[in-house]
């Protein structure tokens, strides 16, 4: 089997998982839907097993196709950390960084940070997803993504604790309370905590590390949880709101601040409403950064260090 085995069609068949559709497949590859179809039918063939199962919404995995999908994201990750090597030892200027973010990075450090990576190697490539906790750390473990920059996971976590992980604190992040600018609470600095309860809110989803400390901001006040509320984890989506509606959230302030000053969201007058979290990076601990991951993580210092 590991002689018949051949690279093309498993490249093929992450694709079709991934879509969950021959038709895109093809297209995002630049195929023939025939040759993505023979592709499968091939391997299937070497493997003597049903990857997948036709519907009328595409086509779903069996569980064959399961278990081959997480070991080839396994196999295409380290191609791709070979590339890089490759690329790195002949010139040093080239390589593809995949950083996975959350939100407590991704309005200012991450974007300071890529600025100042691709202003010393302008020919390293950097792809950035955005994701909750529970989605990014898999994707690190697994080698999709090669680094996770944002809120640091608890220690005493699952998550924490379910991977081989080596987290790296940047600084300490507080959590405050934001409203968009024309909000009958921008302006006012004599707000206390209950007077907060009456106005809608955005809370992080109930799955978020987040979501547990802004319900530990109001039940160790005494007060219940808000009633009217949107979970929400987009940042974007979050900010429409905020500008639309009368909702009031709670951001970590460094984030806060940036949209503050950039005139999208205020800041109310409240101080600081309990401790965000540690905000840092994470990577594998089986294995070394990149060439291109190891630069990323020393721009990233860098900027925090300015912070």
């Amino acid at each position: 089997m590991m002689r018949r085995l051949k690279l093309k069609p498993l490249l093929i068949f992450e694709r079709v998982l991934e879509s969950s559709s021959i038709a895109r497949a093809a297209r995002e590859l630049n195929l023939t839907q025939p040759a993505v179809t023979k592709a499968i039918q091939e391997l299937e063939a070497d493997l003597d097993v049903p990857l997948f199962e036709r519907t009328n919404r595409g086509v779903v995995p069996t569980c064959y196709g399961t278990l081959l999908g997480a070991r080839v994201k396994t196999v295409i990750a380290e191609l791709r950390y070979l590339t890089d090597e490759l690329n790195a030892f002949r010139s040093g200027d080239t390589g593809h960084v995949i950083v996975g973010t959350l939100i407590s990075a991704s309005a200012r450090l991450l974007p300071q940070t890529i600025a100042r990576l691709k202003q010393q190697r302008p020919g390293v490539l950097i792809t950035v997803r955005e994701g909750p906790t529970d989605q990014l750390f898999p994707a690190l473990a697994s080698g999709e993504l090669d680094v996770v920059v944002g809120r640091l996971p608890e220690r005493d976590l699952p998550l924490a604790r379910m991977f081989s992980f080596e987290h790296t604190m940047l600084y300490r992040e507080a959590m405050c309370a934001v409203a968009g600018c024309q909000h009958p609470l921008a302006q006012r600095s004599d707000i206390h905590l209950p007077d907060l309860l009456e106005w809608p809110w955005i809370l992080p989803l109930p799955e978020s590390p987040a979501r547990l400390t802004a319900e530990h901001l109001f039940l160790d006040a005494g007060l219940n949880m808000p009633a009217n509320i949107v979970e929400s984890l987009s940042l974007l989506t979050n900010i429409g709101l905020l500008q639309d509606s009368p909702s009031l959230s709670l951001m970590p302030r460094a984030v806060a601040e940036h949209f503050s000053r950039l005139g999208l969201l205020a800041v109310l007058d409240l101080g600081d409403l309990g401790k965000f979290g540690d905000i840092g990076y994470s990577v594998r601990a089986d294995r070394a950064p990149t060439p291109a991951a190891h630069l990323f993580i020393e721009c990233l210092k860098q900027t925090a260090a300015e912070r």
